[in-house]
């Protein structure tokens, strides 16, 4: 009996990821001008602006937020930079002209989104090796990884599809056919469901993620919607979509999908990032060069932060 305690707690503590202290840095991903801004998100002030390769877009942060992980897709890499010092540590070859990606939150791996290339690549970030490439659809674009770390999903925008494929063995599972021009995807808090916009369809999709099944989808009655970007509040309740060219963020019933408010920001919204309080939303207004910092319980703009070129992606370490 004793020996069964000592391997569950050893099991718990090695399948716990310790976080580092918060910075409270928001980092954006400025497309045309190849830079990172840092911002500090408790003042909504610019700290400093990094060079960080060329058209950098996608972006994220290490499960236990040390370090952050930018797609830099004109080079063929992704950029490791260190969160509290904001140096490029190294940079991982990522294949042709890696989009997006997202970050396992279990082992740490990187699922790819190369747009070249129509394949899903997953990278070990620590060993710089490519565990596998998995071919999906024409223009492969989002990418999610399950709160579980068992599943990855991709959209082909030109295939209208999403593509689930389970992280243990690199296989595909199902191909579901969504609205044309599938964009963004984002899980809820225990996997259970998905979402997935789709830019000229108008249109956001549930995904049940037991049966891999389209189990509910609707139009986003906002004039000029094109959704790109995607999060789920930290409560499940809300869906948070910027809409592209409707300069705004929707706020959608996260089971009913009926629109709830319509926030406006600044021009061609394109990514998103949610605190971990759900109080506050940041977007990255590409045309205008801005961050835009949301009051969720206001559902209002509070904030404008001019940044660099073409702001594309947000990810905040909170």
């Amino acid at each position: 009996m004793k020996n069964k305690i000592l391997l569950l707690t050893s099991l718990l503590l090695t399948s716990t990821t310790v976080l580092a202290e918060p910075t409270y840095r928001l980092f954006v991903t400025n497309e045309k001008d190849d830079t990172l801004s840092v911002i500090n998100s408790r003042t909504n002030t610019i700290e400093t602006t990094i060079k960080i390769g060329q058209r950098p877009r996608g972006i994220g942060l290490s499960p236990d937020q040390t370090v952050l992980y930018v797609a830099i897709s004109e080079d063929n890499a992704i950029a490791v930079v260190d969160v509290n010092t904001l140096k490029v540590i190294k940079t991982l070859d990522a294949g042709d002209d890696p989009e997006t990606f997202d970050v396992n939150p279990i082992n740490g791996h990187l699922v790819v989104s190369n747009e070249d290339d129509g394949e899903a690549i997953f990278l070990d970030p620590k060993s710089a090796v490519k565990l596998s490439a998995v071919k999906v659809g024409i223009e492969p674009e989002g990418v999610a990884v399950s709160p579980t770390g068992k599943y990855a999903l991709v959209t082909s925008e030109s295939s209208n599809m999403v593509h689930i494929i389970e992280t243990a063995n690199y296989q595909p599972v199902a191909h579901l056919v969504v609205g044309a021009r599938p964009r963004g995807l984002a899980f809820n808090s225990n996997g259970s469901l998905a979402y997935a916009t789709s830019e000229i369809g108008n249109e956001v999709a549930i995904i049940d993620m037991e049966t891999f099944k389209v189990i509910k989808k609707s139009g986003i009655d906002v004039e000029n919607s094109k959704p790109m970007d995607i999060k789920v509040s930290p409560d499940d309740k809300m869906l948070y979509i910027t809409t592209g060219r409707g300069n705004s963020v929707a706020f959608l019933d996260a089971e009913t999908l009926v629109l709830k408010a319509n926030v406006p920001v600044g021009k061609r919204v394109w990514g998103i990032e949610v605190s971990k309080d759900g109080t506050k939303l940041y977007t990255a207004d590409g045309v205008d060069g801005t961050v835009s910092v949301v009051d969720t319980a206001k559902q209002e703009r509070i904030k404008s932060i001019q940044v660099g070129a073409f702001p594309w992606g947000v990810a905040l370490d909170d």
